[in-house]
């Protein structure tokens, strides 16, 4: 299945890619109506934005409001020091460099976006099973992950016997301490290590993040 890349660029730009997208190995649907602009990036993969158009104050507060999908400036001019991007392609360029360029910045946008997680002011490393704030990190297992995704993820109170059934596969009437053990050790090793002892909340329903 192809990525799906949103352009965002002038008239002229818009119909120079609509003319070569057969040539292309990511599909691509154009915008130009900023009323409509968070609707339509929600669906796609990544931002190609023509530079010309961030000249444009409200157009510039589109672009930089994109969080978490990989932003292509298509650069012809100078460089717009106010744009967040995430990667800068110079014009004219080989067809076969621009299709290799926007296809493994997708790529590795989705690894990252898929191994790390912002969870308050902290950043879960899937890979490293590091749990980090500022210049200091934890190790933490694969359950705390888990727990800690979910936790955080459901935004309200999670009983004892929910988490049992979503990360342990217990049944509803499973009674045993593993949810109490998992997360006396987790917040254990979070208030050694950054003095925070309010990371996972009690609550009458059950926890919280």
């Amino acid at each position: 299945m192809k990525n799906n890349l949103l352009v965002f660029g002038t008239k002229n730009f818009n119909n120079s890619l609509f003319e070569i997208q057969k040539y292309l190995d990511f599909s691509l649907s154009f915008h130009n109506d900023a009323t409509l602009f968070d609707d339509a990036i929600s669906a796609t993969d990544a931002l190609l934005v023509d530079s010309d158009v961030c000249a444009d104050s409200k157009n510039l507060s589109l672009i930089n409001s994109v969080n978490n999908k990989p932003i292509l400036l298509i650069e012809k001019k100078e460089l717009f020091k106010n744009c967040n991007y995430t990667k800068k392609i110079i014009f004219p360029i080989i067809l076969s460099d621009f299709n290799t360029k926007i296809v493994n910045l997708i790529i590795t946008a989705k690894f990252i976006q898929n191994s790390s997680l912002e969870v308050k002011e902290y950043t879960i490393d899937k890979n490293e099973k590091t749990l980090k704030k500022n210049h200091l990190s934890i190790i933490i297992t694969e359950k705390e992950i888990q727990l800690i995704e979910l936790l955080f993820n459901e935004k309200k109170p999670l009983s004892k016997k929910s988490l049992l059934k979503k990360i342990w596969k217990y049944s509803e009437d499973a009674d045993t301490h593993t949810v109490e053990t998992h997360i006396y050790r987790l917040r254990k090793k979070i208030l050694s290590k950054f003095k925070d002892a309010n990371f996972i909340i009690n609550f009458k329903n059950g926890y919280s993040i």
